[in-house]
């Protein structure tokens, strides 16, 4: 079910209404999680399933950890609940690719063997909701939050239907203490919830879909046959079509919980503006890399073992961040190619940060344009359809080719639109939306509501899934 869709319309429509009727609370969350379960069977209903395996698993380890004084029985509980999920998650998302390059290792070594494919079907959002669930057990684990006291309520924190499927990923400590007490949207809420599902449609349909994904789908089908200013506008199309893409998403979740009451964290916060890799993932789905930071790598050790431990836990984390995305080599190296970034970054500011030069505003905006032509080259690798693919395009990106491929209208169409989006960003990078939107005087913001609308009335729509729907 899309949130770009008539049916979630009607959906979300009805959930609204039974949410604001005048029922017991407890009535209200448990309409709340049926409909949650309805809306991720509309995709494939056997895999409800895994939603209650990860719930009953993590709702009963939870209560035991907490319970548990012995630091080894708390230690094997803690890994029965990492087992459970993280194996749910290796089996439906990685057998496919151990096995493929099992294969190719033997026959490296001259040994046939041609076992039957796998067919493994990805639950969508497995990669999210594994990682909201596992959140919950490591921070009990860890003394830094207590088990929910209501079932329902656990089972809610899992299963909330606006941020199944493709986040951001919510914490339990922000989450379920929003249900202890009847919540419902003010007049504010609800008119802001409802902007901001109307932006992130219009960013979805409009800007990443009908705008940037064409000239992207455009290049990436063949980048053996592109030329150089081919590859980059196809690239710099896709930085912005999954800048759009993901971040409509976020915007229509946290405007849809808004609309019934709770509070989502923020996931996007002007990303391309960034000075520097750090502050780039501290910007770009920061729910995701706030998980990494807090979960993965300050348990490698962080930066508190000496500098060469602190580059290796870097590496680590944005590699097996790079995994997380997707099975395959190429979000490997795109996760590696962070690692690089972020790591030369951290040398780079132990050895110059006392420089007065490195706080002049020219030379920040030099650092963003630099930080921003990195990102979107390893956007390469996330998008090929192979690594082969991949290093193509990114051969051609740095050769000089003839271009042969776009026309002038693509092309004027994927600058324009990422120019303005570049200016946008670089003038909210420390305010957000809704305080500017505020500001504004009465007979600018009707105007600015009904525009997107328009648009998604003018433009024809194909329904595209969005992007991290696969992870």
């Amino acid at each position: 079910m899309l949130f770009n869709s008539f049916t979630f319309l009607v959906f979300f429509a009805l959930v609204l209404l039974i949410h604001r009727l005048p029922l017991s609370w407890s009535t209200k969350k448990f309409n709340l999680i049926a409909a949650s379960y309805l809306f991720y069977a509309a995709w494939n209903p056997p895999f409800v399933v895994l939603l209650w395996i990860s719930t009953a698993v993590d709702w009963m380890v939870g209560r035991r950890i907490h319970q548990a004084e012995e630091p080894r029985r708390r230690r094997r509980l803690l890994w029965l609940s990492l087992s459970v999920n993280l194996g749910l998650l290796g089996y439906f998302k990685y057998a496919g690719f151990v096995l493929d390059n099992f294969v190719w290792l033997l026959r490296e070594a001259g040994i046939a063997y041609d076992p039957a494919p796998p067919d493994i079907i990805l639950p969508l959002g497995i990669s999210f909701y594994t990682f909201q669930t596992l959140s919950y057990t490591i921070s009990i684990y860890r003394r830094e939050a207590r088990p929910a006291d209501s079932f329902v309520d656990f089972a809610l924190f899992v299963t909330f239907f606006p941020q199944l499927v493709a986040g951001p990923i919510v914490r339990a400590t922000d989450f379920i203490v929003q249900l202890v007490r009847p919540v419902q949207a003010d007049a504010r809420q609800l008119g802001w919830g409802l902007a901001l599902m109307n932006l992130g449609i219009f960013e979805k349909v409009v800007l990443s879909d009908t705008l940037l994904a064409p000239v992207a789908d455009a290049v990436f089908a063949a980048p053996q046959a592109v030329g150089t200013l081919d590859a980059w506008i196809g690239t710099l199309a896709f930085a912005g079509q999954i800048f759009f893409d993901f971040a409509g998403y976020s915007s229509c979740a946290i405007g849809a919980a808004l609309c019934l009451g709770f509070v989502l964290p923020e996931n996007f916060r002007c990303p391309y503006a960034s000075v520097g890799f750090s502050e780039f993932w501290r910007r770009w789905h920061i729910s995701l890399s706030s998980w990494l930071r807090d979960y993965l790598y300050i348990s490698l050790g962080g930066n508190r073992r000496g500098t060469v431990r602190t580059y290796v836990n870097l590496a680590m984390t944005m590699v097996l961040g790079g995994l997380w995305h997707g099975a395959s080599w190429n979000f490997v190296i795109w996760g590696s190619l962070h690692g690089f970034y972020l790591i030369v970054e951290r040398a780079l500011r132990s050895l110059f940060s006392e420089l007065r030069f490195v706080r002049h505003r020219l030379f920040r905006l030099i650092a963003g344009a630099f930080t921003f032509l990195l990102v979107t080259f390893t956007w390469v690798f996330f998008r090929a359809e192979t690594l082969t693919d991949a290093v193509n395009l990114a051969g051609t990106m740095l050769a000089h080719l003839p271009s042969k491929t776009l026309q002038g209208q693509q092309v004027t169409t994927v600058l324009c639109v990422i120019a303005t989006m570049l200016i946008a960003q670089v003038l909210l990078r420390n305010t957000d939306l809704e305080r500017v939107f505020a500001r504004l005087p009465l007979l600018l913001k009707g105007p600015i509501l009904a525009f997107p609308v328009l648009c998604l009335f003018a433009v024809p729509g194909d329904d595209r899934a969005f992007i991290y729907f696969q992870f």
